[in-house]
């Protein structure tokens, strides 16, 4: 696989397709996709299904770099196959997406309105396998739930730090630090934080670039000096929670923002579908989502 390639077709017109759902968050995406907790027994079942779903969005015809330049992947994810090649090599060979791992492990508790990455336990090692299964680069994600400049600062420079670690290993990571939708000040605290990610971002040397991922932001274009800023490859927007047509509405009213939507994406499609009221459902989806991430408005 190609580095420079990959940053060079992450620069182009598209987005994410977020497909890193872990073991707390699979059982709610297997529900949504119609399958209930009683459908499995085990943990190795349940991650088999959510397997099947993704090499069923993966392989459909209109999941491919030409929209969908990029994928961020569960680690179960990245060590599975589709169609007797590994994930991040059937991604970037055959449909032309860039290869991402989800790397934290959950969050901490919330303290001074934010909760903190638990301890990632063997990161390095992580990494190792990543890079030689042609991973592009990562993700991890803290959240913040009230305007608190200390818990905001703590979050950042958290993320910062690791991000480093995961650089010195020849990865792009992506730092997501979500405001919660639900959060009784969310454009306080999406101001504290723009600010938070600039003094960090200053501070970067000149030859390293990280992603940013980000609530899209109840203010328009409020991150526009993060995403023009030179240390910063690409600004994608998670949707936190809101349906399809919203986050697609917001996000179309950010300039150079892009989508890594995970639910929005997938919020149409059933296990019950036929192949082709799936792939139908997952075309309009990612045409949505296509249009928002480059027709702004």
């Amino acid at each position: 696989m190609n580095f420079q390639n990959m940053r060079a077709h992450i620069t182009k017109g598209g987005f994410l397709a977020a497909l890193d759902q872990s073991g707390g968050s699979t059982p709610g995406a297997l529900r949504l996709y119609g399958i209930p907790e009683t459908a499995y027994s085990s943990e190795a079942e349940m991650f088999a299904l959510i397997h099947k779903m993704r090499v069923r969005v993966m392989t459909a015809p209109a999941f491919t770099g030409e929209k969908v330049i990029g994928a961020i992947l569960f680690e179960r994810t990245m060590d599975g196959e589709v169609q007797g090649k590994p994930v991040p090599s059937y991604l970037w060979e055959d449909r032309g997406c860039v290869p991402f791992l989800k790397v934290d492990k959950g969050l901490e508790a919330e303290t001074d309105g934010v909760s903190l990455m638990r301890p990632i336990s063997e990161l390095d090692a992580l990494l190792d396998r990543a890079v030689k299964l042609g991973i592009f680069g990562t993700k991890m994600r803290s959240t913040i739930n009230l305007p608190s400049e200390t818990g905001i600062a703590a979050i950042a420079k958290q993320q910062f730090e690791i991000g480093a670690q995961i650089a010195r290993h020849g990865l792009v990571p992506i730092l997501e630090s979500e405001v919660l939708i639900r959060s009784p000040d969310k454009s306080k605290a999406e101001a504290l934080l723009r600010d938070a990610l600039a003094r960090h971002l200053d501070a970067l040397p000149s030859d390293q670039q990280v992603m940013l991922k980000l609530t899209i932001p109840e203010v328009p274009d409020l991150y526009k000096d993060l995403i023009a800023h030179d240390r910063v490859l690409r600004v994608v927007a998670l949707s936190g929670g809101y349906s399809r047509a919203d986050a697609c509405q917001r996000l179309a009213r950010n300039h150079g923002m892009i989508a890594s939507f995970s639910r929005a994406l997938l919020e149409d499609l059933r296990s019950s579908m036929s192949d082709s009221e799936f792939n139908a459902a997952l075309a309009l989806a990612i045409d949505d989502i296509y249009a928002a991430s480059t027709m702004k408005v």
